[in-house]
């Protein structure tokens, strides 16, 4: 029992050293603008295994150097609710739980009638994994790429809570959305919104109109994907859609 109760104690202690150094970090940022990200920091890794080079665009900016236009495009395209909201909105998070499961289940089926058709489970034609729906706000989004991996487990997530409520109750919203726009993913090595203005329409972000603002929010979820199909009409009709949303984006004091 005594071996059982140090073992507790010591992972006690390590969970509580691992919390305090979180939140070090991010009352940190209150003075200090974060250099690199978990995320970014994997990313240059695995670029450099693939290309034996880094090919690497960023540049921090303030927020008086970002147009008004791309902070209203990603809040209404990625967080409506951001400035209202303490770091996690419950009823998002239920239903994209709710979609997965039903798109889960529709790829179970799916994977069913294949085996059936072939007449062993051995000779099916491989059905494609069911796409994965978030839920998570700017804060939960920010949270993760800072410290965490891309892993999607209950202990991750669970952390990932954690660190939102420390960036929300140490951070003001413009600190958290600022630091977002700088360090999130625009394509492929291009990170931070003053990189993705310069790399697709070669203008500081504080040019750019509410059309290359939409532009670029539509992009966040699948950055890479969509910057290979730059001219593709899903971007410009869900980039239409944004801009008429954008004035309702109620913007961080």
């Amino acid at each position: 029992m005594k071996k059982l109760f140090r073992i507790l104690y010591l992972l006690t202690v390590s969970f509580i050293a691992l919390q305090l150094f979180f939140l070090a970090k991010v009352v940190l940022m209150n003075v200090i603008a974060p250099q690199s990200t978990s995320f970014q920091r994997s990313e240059a890794w695995r670029i450099v295994m693939k290309h034996g080079e880094l090919p690497w665009r960023q540049e921090w900016v303030k927020d008086a150097d970002m147009s008004a236009g791309i902070k209203q495009a990603v809040i209404a395209s990625e967080d409506g609710d951001f400035v209202n909201h303490n770091g996690i909105e419950w009823e998002a998070i239920e239903s994209a739980w709710t979609k997965n499961a039903r798109a889960q289940e529709r790829a179970e089926k799916r994977l069913a009638r294949e085996k059936a058709k072939s007449k062993g489970p051995n000779t099916a034609t491989a059905v494609r994994p069911p796409k994965i729906i978030g839920g998570s706000t700017i804060t939960q989004q920010l949270a993760k790429n800072l410290f965490l991996s891309g892993e999607r487990n209950l202990v991750r997530k669970g952390q990932e809570f954690v660190i939102t409520q420390f960036l929300e109750l140490t951070l003001s919203k413009r600190q958290i959305l600022t630091i977002y726009l700088n360090n999130v993913e625009w394509g492929e090595g291009v990170f931070g919104v003053e990189a993705a203005s310069q790399h697709y329409f070669r203008k500081p972000a504080k040019q750019l109109s509410s059309y290359e603002s939409a532009r670029l929010a539509v992009m966040l979820p699948r950055p890479k994907f969509f910057e290979k199909l730059s001219g593709s009409s899903y971007l410009s009709g869900r980039a239409s859609s944004i801009v008429a949303r954008m004035p309702d984006a109620e913007l961080p004091d």
